[in-house]
């Protein structure tokens, strides 16, 4: 078996994470939006209510934001992978993990708020 500095490149190793990059970066733009407008929802709550909203804000605002820093990294290692078909596989699971991952700490944001 050929070491990795002898074995061919792939030479469509870069499809795989281009399109999770074209994927998981708007969404993870968007899932920042939505999440940094949240605290808009309790405007007219009142004290209890508002009480209840902000304690629950600001762990599920961490989860988003570790969440969304995993993505990140998440798509740095699927183009950092070495481009050689043996690490095909590896590329493509790294490149879907990234966008589900987005789509995951957005679903557990939404769900650690206690929203009014």
């Amino acid at each position: 078996m050929p070491d990795d500095l002898t074995s061919p490149r792939d030479s469509r190793a870069w499809i795989a994470p281009l399109v999770s990059t074209l994927v998981t970066l708007p969404l993870a733009f968007f899932a920042l939006v939505f999440g940094a407008l949240s605290p808009m929802a309790c405007d007219s709550c009142m004290d209890a209510e508002a009480d209840r909203f902000d304690a629950s804000f600001g762990p599920a605002w961490t989860v988003l934001c570790c969440g969304l820093v995993l993505a990140l990294i998440l798509l740095v290692a699927a183009w950092a992978l070495p481009w050689r078909p043996r690490n095909a596989a590896r590329r493509v699971l790294v490149t879907v993990l990234a966008p589900a991952t987005v789509f995951l700490t957005y679903v557990t944001f939404a769900a650690l708020v206690d929203w009014p």
